[in-house]
């Protein structure tokens, strides 16, 4: 911008407290990472369980079912944290770091935790914690040229991942053994959508960083 930015408290631009609701919420979400990891270990079966499943066993996939509402919870919490700090001007610098953290650790928990029960290959969990990882350090390698925008692809991405990983957790072989087969193709086309994306965002860096070495 070429303006100065305005001093925090002034009509145009209210002080925005940091413990506000939305920012709440974001820590709340991270806060679950742990409890639905914990959640999932109890629920395994054989020495992944021994760590924390003491007396606790696992019932009709009792464990299994709280592991998945705890991550439906906290991709729920993720819209409405969303959608309050737009609505009601409660963005703050470290919403803007905190949310996509707390995305990420949720989503790399749900992918390493189906990994490590033998749910999910692990070339699937890497592949996409790799993109994100790559993504994200071109966003800081590029911010002096500017922000790459969101794109639908990325959103899609997000949902497909989502979607995938909560078919996923739920122990949908209990009611028909086909859908858990379903749920994983899910997976696989959210591997497909996680890789184009990260290619796109690599080009958009990469015309985003030549355009303003042509303006210099």
């Amino acid at each position: 911008m070429s303006a100065d930015p305005e001093p925090k408290g002034t009509p145009s631009q209210p002080h925005v407290p940091l413990l506000n609701i939305a920012n709440i919420l974001t820590m709340l979400r991270i806060a679950l990472v742990p409890v639905f990891v914990a959640a999932l270990i109890v629920d395994a079966e054989g020495p992944l369980s021994g760590a924390l499943q003491g007396d606790f066993h696992a019932e009709d996939g009792l464990w299994r079912w709280i592991a998945a509402a705890i991550f439906i919870g906290a991709i729920i919490t993720d819209k409405i944290d969303g959608d309050l700090a737009r609505s009601r001007g409660l963005i703050t610098d470290f919403g803007k770091i905190a949310d996509p953290i707390a995305d990420k650790l949720l989503i790399g928990a749900g992918l390493v935790m189906l990994s490590l029960l033998s749910e999910l290959p692990w070339w699937v969990t890497v592949v996409i914690l790799a993109r994100e990882l790559g993504v994200t350090l071109l966003r800081m390698i590029v911010i002096r040229y500017g922000v790459i925008p969101a794109s639908r692809g990325g959103k899609l991405k997000t949902v497909l991942q989502s979607a995938g990983l909560i078919l996923m957790l739920l122990p949908l072989g209990t009611f028909a053994s086909w859908l858990p087969v379903v749920a994983f193709w899910i997976m696989i086309v959210a591997l497909v959508v996680t890789v184009v994306t990260g290619i796109d965002y690599l080009i958009s860096a990469l015309r985003m960083r030549a355009a303003a070495r042509g303006r210099q």
